[in-house]
């Protein structure tokens, strides 16, 4: 199974990444602040979907294409290592404000959770990185990697939702507070950045193959 250190160290990393302002965090501050809480909440639930769907992806995709052949393995981690290198490096150097729409719209909530749900299936950039970010932290002992792959992923959701949840209830008062706090979400930025790099420059220097 996966191993305490393996797992402590996705903990860290899995709650880093969640913290950090990003697209789903403002599709779900923008719903909510837009169309009020329980749009918040439910945009947060069509978000962590989504983020279910990567998860067996990866999961069952990766342990067909990793046990297909040595040059197969090697050309996933590398663009794995890249991508993750530049999501660091762009993290790093980013510019960009957080900025949310205080428009009040009228959509149905069925719409709602299908759109966070479908922006994430369909975002070519969020399977990449699923398939970069979740073997890393699993036991190559363990014959079972797929499985561990999609334990790993529930938890990745369940900590997603979470925090998620929380941001749409309170939505308003979150994006006003980041909007006013660019020092904060910068810091911010700059941990996650570093973390990305430092997960890339692992996954670039892993000489296991996963079975």
């Amino acid at each position: 199974m996966i191993t305490p250190q393996n797992f402590i160290m996705f903990l860290v990393a899995s709650w880093l990444l969640i913290l950090t302002p990003g697209p789903d965090m403002i599709y779900v501050i923008s719903r909510g602040i837009s169309q009020g809480r329980k749009a918040g909440v439910i945009s947060a639930f069509g978000v962590t979907t989504g983020i279910l769907i990567h998860t067996f992806l990866a999961a069952f995709g990766l342990a067909v294409v990793l046990k297909t052949s040595s040059v197969a393995f090697l050309i996933v981690k590398y663009i794995g290592a890249i991508y993750l290198l530049y999501l660091g490096i762009k993290s790093l150097i980013s510019k960009e404000s957080f900025i949310t729409n205080n428009v009040r719209t009228k959509l149905n909530y069925r719409s709602i959770f299908m759109q966070g749900m479908l922006s994430n299936v369909f975002n070519p950039k969020i399977a990449l990185f699923f398939l970069s970010f979740l073997p890393q932290f699993i036991s190559a002992e363990c014959s079972n990697t797929t499985a561990q792959m999609i334990i790993l992923g529930f938890l990745f959701a369940f900590f997603g939702i979470l925090f998620l949840t929380c941001v749409g209830y309170f939505s308003g008062r979150i994006g006003s507070w980041l909007t006013c706090k660019p020092i904060f979400t910068n810091a911010i930025r700059w941990i996650t950045g570093s973390i990305l790099i430092a997960l890339g420059l692992r996954l670039a220097f892993l000489n296991r193959k996963i079975e």
